[in-house]
């Protein structure tokens, strides 16, 4: 019977990286200059492992593997098959990171046999002055962008956005954008790692990819600010709502009963504040500051206890009855026919049925 699950971090180090995700991990394992930490990751290579309950030591690719749309319901499962939706990430940017842009769906998978990347930040930490970069500050060309890089004032068409802690934003495919020194986020995103450089400040020992992004990239003067969105406390507030992930701000202040019955879709949780008691009929679990669990499809009813005032990240998948499937090898009966027996991770020796 499936359980709330947590995972272990993946940590990465990165040029760039600083040391606020050892606080707020509060794990001494954390390496010196960590960038990223990835929460929950179908990555290849990098696919997120359990950290407790009867599964520890399974991959999250092996788990839905074996339980199917129980652990990611109906739809995602139809859609994407065993590869798990969403990367989750908490990113530290002591230094500047690369000004870049990321393909979208059809151009990652026409070049590189993967998912393209629609992303979206919410900000955890800002230092005085932080910045982020997210789109043009006017309309502009390839020639005029390239002019730009090789003239050294790319930097001048850029739009900037001062920022602060709890503020959200969204950053499609196709808009180039970056993170400047100073800001921490929690970034919700496809599952993909594909990302284009454009310009990284003068550090010569990185790759550019400039000949693939100017066939993507979003020319025209992005006029976006942060998304505004309710702050109701013991409530849902909807901050974004698009075909890869719904991210809703859910302030727990009281014990909350969340009814999932009708979401055809697992659930993650990621606390940025506070600390608060998941409450399940299949186990229950502490959620502490900076961790991320998540909730199988199969789950209907979860209880959040606050120990506690203490905020929250809510996402899952909301997908159209009538979104085409883009893996028809994905046959929802074949897959649950494979599902029947016994499945054994060969690194724990844990077996479980179905």
């Amino acid at each position: 019977m499936l359980y709330p699950l947590k995972f272990k971090p993946i940590y990465k180090t990165k040029v760039w990286g600083g040391d606020k995700i050892r606080r707020i991990k509060n794990d001494s394992k954390v390496p010196e200059n960590c960038g990223e930490s990835w929460e929950i990751s179908g990555v290849q290579d990098d696919v997120s492992v359990v950290a407790n309950g009867f599964l520890k030591g399974n991959t999250l690719q092996e788990i839905i593997e074996v339980y199917l749309e129980e652990v990611v319901g109906d739809k995602v499962l139809e859609e994407y098959g065993y590869e798990f939706p969403i990367l989750l990430k908490i990113i530290d940017a002591k230094e500047n990171l690369s000004v870049q842009v990321h393909p979208d769906d059809e151009t990652a998978a026409e070049l590189h046999n993967a998912r393209g990347k629609t992303e979206a930040w919410y900000i955890l930490e800002a230092d005085k002055d932080a910045k982020i970069i997210d789109g043009f500050n006017r309309d502009t060309t390839e020639r005029e962008l390239l002019q730009s890089i090789q003239d050294g004032n790319l930097e001048e068409m850029l739009k900037y956005h001062n920022v602060k802690s709890g503020e959200f934003y969204f950053i499609p495919a196709g808009r180039v954008h970056g993170m400047c020194a100073g800001t921490t986020v929690v970034e919700i995103q496809e599952t993909s790692d594909i990302t284009y450089r454009i310009y990284d400040y003068n550090r010569g020992n990185r790759e550019l990819h400039t000949q693939y992004a100017v066939d993507v990239i979003d020319y025209k003067k992005n006029d976006k600010k942060s998304i505004d969105f309710s702050r109701i406390p013991d409530h849902s507030n909807q901050i974004v709502k698009c075909k890869y992930f719904t991210a809703n701000y859910l302030p727990v202040m009281n014990s909350l009963l969340k009814d999932y019955s009708n979401t055809d879709s697992f659930v993650i949780y990621h606390c940025v504040h506070g600390q608060v008691n998941v409450k399940t009929p299949n186990g229950e679990e502490v959620l502490n500051e900076g961790e991320t669990i998540l909730i199988p499809a199969c789950i209907d009813e979860v209880v959040l206890i606050p120990m506690k005032y203490s905020e929250l990240l809510e996402i899952y998948m909301d997908l159209d009855e009538n979104q085409p499937r883009k893996y028809d090898e994905y046959d929802i009966d074949t897959l649950q026919r494979q599902r029947k027996g016994t499945a054994e991770n060969t690194d724990t020796g844990t077996k479980y049925k179905c």
